[in-house]
């Protein structure tokens, strides 16, 4: 499987400024931050040095000594056995696990810029948060999420569909629908990880794909016991394990309760912290208001929480195989969960991070809303065809909006106040604006 991924032209970008900082690549584990890095430096330096902070106990005390670009390059090129030079990528993966190494990228920045380093690190956040000293100012950042659905389509040979998404060619994509829709499907229970993506691809068996992501969650809990604060281990456990049934729920709000009875907010902020820092759960606030900017009228107390990636939602949820050939199933399952992850993945992968509205006086709620071109767009998703949509009209009559979205199986319409944009073209919501 030829894997691709779009964010190898946000490093391009990078190599070709001619005033650039080191790189960090922020990401979950296993998103595949090694591998872009890895085949960045392979087809576009002359060659490239990889070190890992975390399986190489010698390297550290590299960076134990002093922070000396000069002699660190030195010390590096000894290493690894490559000459370096101002055409050599230098990366540092799971730069957290040595703070000193973390630290030199100040002074490669301020004393050495000739150097590429691009850096990674799955659990960054948190060592950022247990008083790193870090490089403010000195870095630029990249965040690496799973593969979007179009990335999907290209690693599993279906790439001209992704061009036809990405070309909005709407008579052609409406005739595409049904092959579309089953890709979809395939989609939300393979997800994005890149392992069960590759797997998906070469052996199309739904049992191995849900082998590895079950050896997914192993790991990650496995970094909860290894990483976190000893005495927040069993708090974190029981939020993430929540996570599937609080998106189960009508009003996907976040409700302590549900975790156990009797919880409250103050015994979990810090395994929520540790969760978010990590990137294994998206945290969406809620606004009180449908006015710019929207941060001004975010509630921090009210949130919904989402995980990293469809197909890791329909592990922990214990979603089988047997809901793809299952009609709309997987589209309406767990009320639409599973739909509104997708929704929220596809988001985040174009760098929009939504907000919800929820009217305090009714139960109408907007499932997702951002800005855009300095308008508010309010977005509401819709499982299957259903297409009621009486809280998106209270929203945008209330608060004056332009244009709503609306995505749903339904076909592209364009009405005077909304838009209905197929799920399978929701990456592409900016193109709409």
């Amino acid at each position: 499987m030829e894997m691709k991924r779009f964010a190898i032209s946000q490093l391009i970008e990078w190599k070709e400024k001619k005033e650039k900082k080191p790189l960090i690549i922020r990401g979950a584990r296993q998103v595949g931050k090694t591998w872009i890095m890895k085949e960045f430096g392979k087809h576009h330096y002359k060659k490239y040095v990889y070190v890992n902070f975390e399986d190489d106990p010698k390297i550290e005390r590299l960076f134990l000594l002093d922070l000396n670009t000069e002699r660190l390059i030195e010390g590096l090129s000894v290493h690894s056995g490559v000459s370096i030079d101002e055409d050599t990528l230098i990366i540092f993966d799971e730069v957290q696990a040595v703070p000193k190494a973390l630290t030199s990228l100040k002074y490669f920045n301020e004393n050495a810029p000739q150097y590429q380093i691009v850096a990674a690190g799955s659990l960054l956040g948190i060592a950022l948060h247990q008083g790193t000293s870090f490089p403010v100012g000195k870095v630029e950042f990249m965040d690496l999420h799973p593969l979007s659905f179009s990335e999907f389509l290209c690693a599993i040979n279906y790439e001209r569909y992704a061009a036809i998404l990405k070309s909005g060619d709407l008579s052609l994509i409406e005739t595409l629908k049904p092959e579309l829709t089953d890709l979809l499907k395939k989609y939300m229970f393979v997800g994005g990880m890149p392992e069960a993506v590759a797997q998906y691809s070469s052996s199309k068996d739904y049992i191995k794909v849900r082998e590895i992501q079950s050896d997914i969650l192993k790991a990650y809990e496995n970094d909860f016991s290894k990483h976190a604060p000893n005495n927040i281990v069993p708090r974190i456990r029981m939020l993430w394990q929540s996570v599937p049934r609080q998106l189960a729920k009508e009003n996907r709000k976040f409700i302590y309760s549900l975790i156990k009875e009797g919880a409250r907010a103050r015994e979990y902020e810090l395994a929520l912290m540790w969760l978010v820092d990590c990137g294994l759960i998206h945290k969406v606030n809620r606004v009180s208001a449908g006015n710019l900017p929207l941060k001004a009228y975010e509630d921090m107390n009210a949130f919904k929480l989402f995980m990293l990636d469809t197909g890791l939602l329909c592990a922990l949820s214990e979603i089988e195989a047997n809901a793809l050939i299952d009609g709309d199933k997987l589209f309406t399952d767990y009320k639409g969960a599973i739909t509104e992850q997708f929704v929220l993945q596809q988001l985040i992968n174009t760098e929009i991070m939504p907000f919800y509205w929820s009217n305090e006086m009714s139960s109408g709620e907007v499932d997702f809303v951002f800005q855009a071109d300095s308008k508010v767009i309010p977005l509401e998703v819709k499982a299957a065809e259903n297409l009621q949509a009486k809280s998106l009209k209270f929203f945008t009559e209330k608060y004056k909006i332009e244009k709503a979205v609306r995505t749903s199986l339904s076909d592209y319409r364009r009405e005077t106040w909304l838009v209905n944009l197929p799920l399978f073209m929701i990456e592409h919501i900016k193109k709409y604006f």
